[in-house]
């Protein structure tokens, strides 16, 4: 019959081996300003730091640090994504960095949060959510 396998389910912890991985590759260039951008649905949050003219740098999301299903939305998850690349933000030499914040998700204000704890300035927040103005036609009513 072989071997049985167990496989043991941990509470809300980003996997430690893709946090490591991802620090340990760090880029050459130094860059002392950048613009972030936050996209936070309600399954996923995504990260990605782009320089002034909007070449991307670094990303990551929660679902690349090993959360998985509805963990992935939730703002802790978005914080330890937020702590990653402020992490790899300040290895680089950035100092101030412009956020765009997309999205309705509850990853948000948590990974903008934690990006700034690693001592990066955020010089301004735009929010760039797609809003609809009016939406499409409503169906007619149903006639019996």
């Amino acid at each position: 019959m072989g071997k049985k396998r167990i496989i043991q389910k941990e509470g809300q912890t980003a996997d430690q081996g893709l946090v490591s991985r991802s620090l340990s590759q760090s880029t050459k260039k130094k860059h002392v300003s950048g613009i972030l951008f936050v996209q936070s649905t309600y399954n996923n949050t995504k990260l990605m730091l782009a320089d002034k003219k909007g070449n991307l740098l670094l990303w990551s999301s929660s679902g690349s640090l090993g959360f998985r299903g509805a963990k992935k939305g939730t703002p802790f998850a978005a914080a330890k994504v937020g702590e990653l690349l402020g992490e790899k933000a300040a290895m680089m030499g950035v100092k101030e960095v412009d956020v765009v914040v997309k999205g309705v998700g509850a990853g948000r204000e948590s990974s903008i949060r934690a990006f700034n704890s690693k001592g990066i300035d955020i010089t301004l927040i735009r929010d760039v959510t797609p809003v609809p103005h009016n939406g499409p036609k409503p169906k007619k009513p149903r006639r019996i």
